[in-house]
């Protein structure tokens, strides 16, 4: 249980998963740190420069986090890592001695970063796979359902529900993509020193067995390193992945948003589930609030902003390197796969459990659908003998008509004003009208299409 007596960030306690933020706390930094610094001593210990007994006290003292006393020196030096590295060779007396040579400060802490932010992708991979599968589920379910869609926020043409669903599992399923190229492209800074030279280490080994080193190094480690660096990897990596974090942020903010004005009463197609002991207001007993997708909204708002942050750290970052970057990165880094992570939590949660109201899609389709069957009975009458013109106007009146009936409540009469119209029964018959008219049909081939899409996931899923 946190400490609430003092500020506890959202992302502490309630936002997000056990994992991911055990991924990112302070104690997982501080062993991710040791084992960089210990698979450091192994490959020096390759190289004839650290005994394998140093090795050995360094790895039995690994996990031995101790704050107490880290913080202790921290308070002293005004330097995070170096605590920590005075901690750790406090506790080994024999790989103490040894421990960081050759290195900076940055050597440790990127490489570490890059670790933290693959497990973090894969995390949020895994999670968005399981989100996708549901999808699938629901574009199968529901691919011929037909309802009406909407443009402008406004009735437009029939589509299907399973179609709506597959167009936001498309965009979910190019984000999942993304993820796995960019997990596999992450790079570390590598062993590179102060400035990016190698200098320090060339005087350890020799210059020319300094590529050598660090391919070993990246081999242990699991992780690629860039080729090029200053004192640190290149920022513009921190803004690649925070700019893709937060495009995914952005389909799950418009899908979440979507859910929202669709569980309008007016609307009334979807809702998010709703538990029995469930409150809506505190005021109004009867609310049914979107809250999950409220919620998804309100933390995408915030994702949102991180690229820019991440931009500045990347522009910013003049010469061989400065530390303005380093404050914000310790929120930044953690927060914006913390709140994804919940986005994604949120959404699989509204999924799972969708209320879908048929009733509902079949009224707003039966009021609004026939307005959509005008096109086709200008374009039949058209081709009948009829002025595309003067059929237009015409059609576009009967629809006035019919937008003020449904306004004030009452049945949409579209289709039997137009059936009673002298000038289009010249040019079509009654039969032909009500065929036309009839909208349900009207959905292409979108069914075909949606359950292609879930195909397409499955099969990209299971190459995994």
């Amino acid at each position: 249980m946190p400490d609430f007596e003092v500020y506890q960030s959202p992302f502490s306690w309630r936002y997000g998963s056990k994992p991911m933020r055990q991924l990112w706390s302070e104690n997982n930094k501080r062993i991710t740190w040791r084992k960089v610094w210990v698979i450091l001593a192994e490959v020096q210990s390759e190289f004839g420069l650290v005994t394998p007994e140093q090795v050995a006290d360094l790895k039995g003292h690994m996990n031995d986090i101790d704050m107490v006393r880290s913080t202790e020196i921290e308070a002293e030096i005004q330097h995070d890592l170096m605590a920590e590295l005075k901690t750790f060779a406090e506790q080994c007396p024999l790989g103490g001695r040894i421990l960081h040579l050759g290195a900076t400060s940055m050597d440790i802490e990127d490489n570490a970063d890059v670790i933290r932010l693959r497990e973090s992708l894969t995390l949020i991979q895994q999670e968005l796979g399981q989100l996708l599968l549901v999808f699938c589920d629901l574009i199968e379910k529901w691919a011929d359902t037909p309802l009406m869609a909407f443009t402008h926020l406004q009735p437009a043409e029939p589509s299907t529900l399973g179609y709506r669903f597959a167009m936001y599992a498309q965009d979910l399923l190019a984000d999942y993509q993304a993820l796995q190229t960019m997990r596999d492209e992450l790079r570390g800074k590598g062993f590179k020193g102060a400035v990016g030279t190698r200098a320090s280490y060339s005087e350890l080994i020799g210059t020319g067995r300094l590529d050598e080193f660090e391919t070993r190094l990246s081999e242990k480690l699991g992780i690629k390193f860039f080729p090029i660096t200053s004192q640190t990897y290149p920022r513009r990596q921190d803004y690649l992945v925070v700019s893709l974090l937060a495009g995914l942020g952005a389909c799950l903010y418009k899908m979440a948003f979507d859910f929202r004005f669709l569980q309008t009463p007016s609307v009334g197609e979807l809702s998010e589930p709703f538990s029995d002991k469930q409150v809506g207001s505190s005021a109004m007993p009867f609310k049914r609030n979107p809250i999950r997708s409220e919620k998804i909204n309100s933390l995408g708002r915030y994702l949102a902003q991180l690229p820019r942050l991440a931009w500045d750290n990347a522009a910013h970052s003049l010469l061989e390197r400065t530390l303005d970057d380093s404050a914000n990165r310790r929120v930044m880094l953690p927060e914006a796969c913390l709140a994804l992570e919940e986005m994604l939590r949120s959404a699989y949660a509204i999924l799972k459990k969708l209320n879908i109201n048929e009733h509902a899609i079949e009224r707003n389709l039966s009021i609004y659908a026939p307005f959509a069957g005008t096109e086709k009975i200008m374009m039949a009458a058209v081709k009948a003998g009829a002025d595309r013109q003067a059929m237009h106007e015409n059609l576009r009146s009967h629809a006035m008509l019919a937008w003020q009936e449904i306004q004030a409540g009452n049945p949409n009469p579209l289709l039997e004003s137009i059936c009673l119209d002298k000038e289009i029964r010249h040019y079509l018959n009654e039969t032909e009208i009500r065929t036309l008219l009839d909208t349900r049909e009207h959905i292409g081939d979108s069914p075909t299409r949606a359950r292609s899409m879930a195909i397409s996931i499955l099969e990209i899923l299971n190459k995994k």
